[in-house]
């Protein structure tokens, strides 16, 4: 990772740019709920004191992506229009005065919650659960994102310096693999040594389940009913990979002798699976549910669930966990498996993506050639 020099500038208003900017730039817009963004054409915007400007080089899609488009009138508390695209990686091209100058040029990931640096919770180092954060959360998510030509991101303590010669495979790791990060991160139960299943190996389960392997666990099953997602994680250093919670709950009791799993990552969150995950606990286990398809849980302390039960829903992760998220992929330990496209293929990706047809993550690359894709 790249680590910028320390500001030294005045803090007074001097946008810099490297290059003349232009007018105008490509940017997929949400201008209704319930519907699918279009692709408009609207200024660039120019930074004010303190923010940055940077030209993006790659932006991840995700399932957030439908659910913002998919939402009913008054569900989220955003407003219209707004540009998508919170997976985010760019080169900082323009900043709003000379106390940012030294970010010019240097490529970053984008924390993509925009907290605001100052209440208790980012003091604490916890700015994925900023107080202050009840309406938008950052660029793409309420806020102007970055599945666009260029991003305005209003602080430079929400940058994350990287090799820029790493390629698009960062920009699902500022979402992807910090939300996994953070999942893997929110039980208190050690992995080392653990009984660990990982359901779901999509876009965010193939990098937990990276993690996972990093912490050496005793035996690692993951569960996913797609041949493909399977075979990835058998890849990915799974011990056993299985296409149900049934063949889970049933290959987990054999495993540990009937007492069951010490951790369950569930990265669908289905009824099915959220059940299941509960049922294979062991004592003292703990079930972290990411995925947000609808399924519940009720627990107690009557026996439902195992005693000592810890169960999580974690929110995307800190800022800080990023950056340990991209020195691990900087040290080889983790990987996105990812597909480019291009920015007239977005329509078709967000189709990709809602049929289950992307393999890994898909990233948009602004600048890459039509012609080639």
């Amino acid at each position: 990772m790249t680590t910028p020099p320390p500001a030294t500038g005045t803090g007074e208003h001097s946008a810099t740019t490297r290059d003349e900017l232009p007018a105008t730039m490509r940017a997929w817009r949400l201008h209704e709920w319930g519907s699918r963004p279009t692709l408009d054409r609207v200024p660039v915007p120019r930074p004010g004191p303190g923010e940055v400007l940077l030209k993006v080089d790659a932006a991840g899609l995700c399932h957030s992506d439908l659910h913002i488009m998919d939402s009913p009138e008054g569900r989220l508390p955003y407003t219209l229009p707004f540009t998508l695209g919170h997976e985010v990686v760019g080169t900082v091209v323009a900043v709003g005065d000379r106390a940012e100058e030294h970010w010019l040029g240097l490529t970053c990931a984008v924390h993509g919650v925009w907290s605001c640096g100052e209440c208790r919770k980012c003091r604490s180092g916890r700015d994925n659960y900023c107080v202050r954060l009840d309406g938008a959360i950052g660029g793409g998510i309420g806020l102007d994102g970055g599945l666009a030509d260029y991003i305005l991101v209003p602080s430079a303590r929400h940058l994350v310096g990287v090799d820029p010669t790493a390629g698009t495979a960062l920009a699902p790791l500022t979402d992807a693999g910090l939300t996994a990060f953070h999942a893997v991160d929110s039980q208190p139960v050690d992995v080392a040594g653990a009984v660990v299943v990982v359901i779901g190996i999509g876009g965010l389960g193939h990098l937990a389940l990276q993690v996972v392997r990093s912490r050496s666990p005793e035996v690692v099953v993951a569960v996913d009913p797609r041949r493909g997602a399977r075979d990835l994680a058998t890849e990915l250093g799974a011990d056993h990979a299985v296409a149900s919670v049934a063949e889970a709950v049933d290959l987990v009791a054999r495993l540990s002798g009937d007492t069951g799993a010490d951790l369950v990552f569930d990265f669908v969150g289905v009824q099915d699976t959220v059940t299941a995950g509960a049922r294979m606990l062991a004592t003292g286990g703990g079930l972290t549910v990411v995925g947000s398809a609808g399924g519940s849980l009720t627990v107690d302390k009557q026996g439902s669930v195992p005693r000592g039960w810890r169960v999580a829903a974690p929110f995307w992760g800190p800022h800080a966990d990023l950056a340990a998220v991209l020195g691990l992929a900087a040290d080889g330990e983790i990987a996105s498996v990812v597909e480019e496209r291009t920015m007239d293929e977005v329509p078709a990706a967000y189709e990709d993506l809602r049929r289950g047809r992307a393999s890994g993550r898909l990233v948009v690359v602004p600048g890459r050639d039509p012609s080639a894709a």
